[in-house]
């Protein structure tokens, strides 16, 4: 149980070359460079209340738009997180937060099950928080979700301003995944399941 668990992935694509180096027993140290600024944001927020360090450079053809950056830095930290969770033994598995940004409310459930499974239930009214399309948050999810193998749910309970409801789904989902995450001492490093077993989801 004293192994690092640490993820590394290079993806290169004919639209993007992205670098994800993820430390799950981090401080929440990042450095961040998605070409994507209100996403870099983001991720700022999810290596500070998750406690992860995450290193990202990403390059991509956002001349046209961030869709392919957004997307493949999701995929990318998803199999990072898949690599750093290993065959999860010994984990809590299950997470959950509610996160508060002043008029925002988001509730995030989460578990580390194998089985990707997303159910995303943001009403984000403005079309764009900066440069940003804030259709990009579902996608990102998406990303995260098929590459990592979590099954995550995603549910706003109040807001109205666009940037405070997105933040405050990142700072939920940092919260709630952490405490999967983290070390279950009365485990004896057994895998939380009744099976013996939690598949990983595949590349």
């Amino acid at each position: 149980m004293n192994a690092p668990r640490q993820g590394q992935v290079h993806r290169v694509t004919g639209e993007t070359d992205v670098q994800v180096q993820l430390n799950l027993d981090g401080s929440g140290q990042c450095q961040v460079s998605s070409g994507v600024p209100f996403l870099d944001h983001m991720l700022h927020q999810l290596a500070s209340h998750g406690l992860l360090d995450l290193v990202i450079s990403a390059r991509g053809d956002t001349h046209i738009d961030d869709h392919h950056s957004n997307e493949d830095v999701g995929i990318a930290v998803g199999q990072a997180l898949a690599q750093a969770l290993g065959d999860r033994r010994g984990i809590q598995r299950f997470g959950h937060f509610v996160a508060p940004l002043d008029e925002a409310l988001v509730q995030v459930a989460l578990d580390c099950s194998g089985r990707p499974h997303l159910s995303y239930n943001l009403e984000i009214p403005a079309q764009k928080i900066g440069s940003y399309d804030s259709e990009l948050v579902k996608e990102f999810f998406v990303a995260v979700v098929n590459n990592s193998g979590l099954t995550l749910h995603i549910r706003q309970l109040a807001g109205v301003n666009s940037h405070h409801i997105v933040e405050a789904c990142f700072k939920a989902f940092a919260r709630a995944l952490r405490q999967a995450v983290e070390i279950d001492p009365r485990r004896a490093g057994s895998v939380p399941s009744s099976k013996g077993v939690l598949e990983r989801a595949g590349g």
